[in-house]
């Protein structure tokens, strides 16, 4: 296999922002963010959503308010009139 035609693995710390939990992995992904976790550097990416805070996963229930998003859009491409400010 050619060296060159493959992306470098790098130790990549995975930090889930509602949680704070820190998933240490290796990926292809770099960060200008790093740090050093036991005697290693690791890449920070920083997740908004991980395993660790998912509804899916966690079992939690959302709502989401769909009536006020419909009306929003209905106001704001109605012909004729200019959205309200």
């Amino acid at each position: 296999m050619k060296a060159e035609g493959h992306p470098t693995l790098n130790n990549v710390c995975f930090i889930d922002v509602a949680t704070g939990r820190r998933f240490l992995t290796k990926s292809t992904l770099k960060s200008a963010r790093k740090e050093q976790i036991d005697g290693k550097d690791y890449f920070v990416v920083l997740r908004d959503v991980t395993m660790d805070s998912h509804p899916a996963y966690t079992g939690e229930k959302r709502l989401v308010d769909t009536a006020g998003r419909v009306e929003k859009f209905t106001t704001k491409f109605k012909r004729g009139t200019a959205p309200k400010k």
